[in-house]
């Protein structure tokens, strides 16, 4: 069965899981967001779950995160 998740828990575990994928690929706020060309602060306020990104955004992410956009959608069981 698929659990869905309302707008706001949606942005924090989504916001949480690009924490802990950024990490693991050693990159710095600051790095990744000069890697896709944004501002810090953005990825900053993803990471937190206080705005949602774009789905080409995400593709970009991915990418400089050398992952698979899936993997940013794997949530840990609640």
């Amino acid at each position: 069965m698929v659990e869905y998740l309302d707008e706001q828990e949606f942005l924090l575990v989504f916001g949480k899981n690009l924490r802990r994928l950024r990490k693991s690929k050693g990159f710095t706020q600051e790095e990744l967001a000069n890697e896709i060309d944004v501002e810090i602060s953005q990825i900053s306020r993803i990471e937190r779950g206080v705005i949602s990104t774009s789905i080409t955004n995400v593709n970009v992410i991915a990418k400089a995160l050398k992952i698979a956009v899936s993997e940013l959608f794997e949530f840990p069981p609640r």
